[in-house]
């Protein structure tokens, strides 16, 4: 399979296609680098990346399978979110020149779930200001491209995350939703965007805007992508006092 067939394909099946060994978690990262060094500066979707740490992930979760360890249920496969989701001793400015040095000293427990699914998290995406906004635009990380036309917009507050699995640079990735900021740019970029009931997700590590009406939810190409992310990042935490106690069914 080459770059273009391997980043076409959906979470489902790149998942799947892994833990068949049709294809290695270094050659799905490989397509996703190549995407995002070729189309990524256009879309200006993406707000850090480090391709050699990502490559480095990605041979680590092929050496775990050949040696008969498989994670969970994403098994190498490269994910990224926007950049509001924290990871202890990784810079994460929410959009905001204010927070351009703020390091978190805590992972969001959603990204400990991802993690422990297997999941590689290859990027941070450019969001709207503290997520407070629908249409997309950030006058200070710049605004990214709709995929489907630059002259449109992406969408918010979650737009790169709608941008980057729209334009097929990773399979799927995170937003937070908290008046339709997963909702509308998924709607703006042809996808499927998933606002799960309040408390199913904990929110334990990501920058809040209201605690009682955040929500956090998947940016996929198809409903079963969504469905299977949501399967890994859904359950109680004692982190969140909001979250739901009730078994993910």
């Amino acid at each position: 399979m080459g770059d273009e067939a391997l980043a076409d394909l959906g979470l489902v099946e790149a998942a799947r296609g892994i833990v068949a060994r049709q294809f290695s978690s270094l050659e799905l990262t490989e397509a996703c680098l190549a995407r995002i060094a070729r189309i990524g500066p256009a879309l200006n979707c993406i707000a850090a990346i480090d391709p050699d740490a990502a490559r480095h992930a990605a041979r680590a979760a092929d050496d775990e399978l050949a040696a008969g360890r498989i994670r969970g249920p994403l098994h190498g496969v490269p994910l990224a979110h926007k950049d509001m989701f924290y990871r202890a001793g990784r810079r994460s400015a929410c959009g905001s020149r204010i927070l351009a040095d703020f390091i978190p000293e805590v992972t969001a427990h959603v990204l400990t779930r991802l993690d422990a699914a297997g999941a590689l998290d290859i990027a941070q995406l450019n969001m709207v200001e503290f997520a407070l906004g629908t249409t997309g635009h950030n006058e200070i990380t710049g605004t990214p491209r709709n995929p489907w036309n630059p002259a449109h917009i992406p969408g918010g507050s979650s737009s790169g995350s709608a941008v980057a699995v729209a334009a097929r640079l990773v399979f799927a990735a995170l937003g937070s939703d908290t008046g339709g900021s997963i909702r509308l740019p998924a709607a703006c970029c042809g996808l499927i965007g998933l606002k799960p009931t309040y408390g199913r997700v904990s929110r334990f590590g990501v920058m809040p805007l209201s605690f009682t009406l955040d929500h956090i939810g998947p940016l996929a190409r198809t409903v079963a992508d969504a469905a299977w992310i949501l399967q890994v990042i859904a359950g109680p935490d004692p982190a969140d006092p909001t979250s739901s106690p009730q078994p993910v069914p």
